[in-house]
């Protein structure tokens, strides 16, 4: 067992290049893993550095120097923040009071309907038996509502944990833009300086991550902006808050559409019945997710490296438990990275067979 252990290591780990890489991703795992709600204003900073530095590049290369694109870019970012804070998240806030006021109506129908079921069909469900699933029903909403209720009362923590954030990202981001290079260079000199094989990897995933994170974000915002307005136009009831999860359910892949579904189904449900109304809604929506996945996804993520359903979905389960929405977020940024190292690690042969082993086995 040593024996094939001592060779395993000789294999994978003989290159020091390789060593450097194992422990820099290590460190760099394990740091984001116990300090992540400590650093996590700092990280979310990062992110969005990262992503407005796309732009910050592309407006360089039509001759803009850099000190005014990292003004204009960062100006604009803190004006879609502001449009986010002060026109987005109350509505969603109204709506979502308006949800929690109308659902006991929603659930006052719901019950109905449950009743009538062993009138048309007798032989398929018996009072008993639906009286056992609308008890299991009641107490599991009892329990939600003390949820929520609980929720409410410690959201003041979580007011000044939002403003604490609203304050420190933007100056974080924009000296995050304003000194990337000096950042850079103060990281790249507590590393160790052979690197060249941690230098590969990084530039190609880099691009890799960039095109995915970038497209990844303008998906939410096409797909939950051409919902919003199909179901304004249809006049269904709180469009904001059911666009919102629509357009974020795009950072789950596969699991996310077949969620978010049964909301806008049991929105336009109660609000139209069986009807018309609720079939073109239906309908509409089910355009918009086929659009979403067969053009706009192969349009905006053409350049990524394609993953396996199974390896996005272990993906997803694995940085998801590990670091929540931020783990799901990056999860096939993350995938792609795994995958990256492996096909770059260096390998050394499979130790030959003595000699004449063979033909005494023959």
């Amino acid at each position: 067992m040593t024996h094939i252990l001592r060779d395993w290591y000789r294999r994978h780990f003989s290159d020091p290049q390789a060593v450097i890489l194992a422990l820099l991703l290590v460190t760099g795992f394990a740091l984001v893993y116990a300090f992540g709600d400590m650093l996590a204003p700092v990280l979310a900073a990062i992110v969005i550095a990262y992503l407005l530095e796309g732009i910050v590049c592309a407006l360089e290369r039509r001759g803009i120097r850099r000190p005014l694109a990292v003004v204009l870019v960062f100006l604009a970012f803190v004006l879609a923040l502001l449009f986010i804070a002060l026109g987005i998240v109350p509505r969603l806030s109204i709506q979502l009071t308006q949800l929690v006021q109308h659902l006991p109506d929603m659930l006052a129908k719901g019950r109905e309907m449950l009743l009538e079921i062993p009138q048309k069909y007798p032989g398929f469900v018996t009072d008993a038996q639906l009286g056992g699933i609308v008890d299991t029903i009641q107490s599991e909403l009892a329990r939600l509502g003390q949820r929520v209720l609980s929720y409410s009362v410690s959201s003041l923590v979580g007011i000044i944990t939002v403003l604490v954030y609203l304050i420190l990202v933007p100056i974080l981001v924009f000296f995050f833009l304003k000194d990337k290079e000096t950042l850079l260079a103060w990281v790249a000199h507590y590393l160790p300086e052979e690197r060249a094989l941690t230098r590969q990897v990084w530039q190609e995933v880099n691009e890799q991550i960039g095109n995915y994170v970038r497209g990844k974000v303008w998906e939410i915002i096409i797909v939950g902006s051409v919902t919003y307005v199909t179901f304004r136009l249809f006049g269904l009831q709180y469009a904001v808050l059911l666009a919102t999860l629509v357009g974020f359910s795009v950072v789950v892949p596969y699991i996310g559409a077949a969620v978010v579904t049964v909301p806008v189904a049991l929105v336009a449900f109660f609000q139209w019945g069986l009807g018309h109304e609720f079939a073109y809604v239906m309908l509409a929506y089910l355009v918009i997710q086929a659009l979403d996945g067969n053009v706009l996804v192969p349009l905006l993520f053409s350049e990524v490296v394609n993953l396996h359903p199974v390896a996005i979905i272990v993906a997803i389960l694995v940085f998801g438990g590990l670091w929540g929405f931020w783990g799901v977020f990056f999860a096939i940024p993350l995938a792609t990275l795994v995958k990256a190292v492996l096909r770059a690690w260096p390998r050394q042969p499979e130790p030959a067979s003595p000699a004449g082993q063979g033909s005494a086995a023959d």
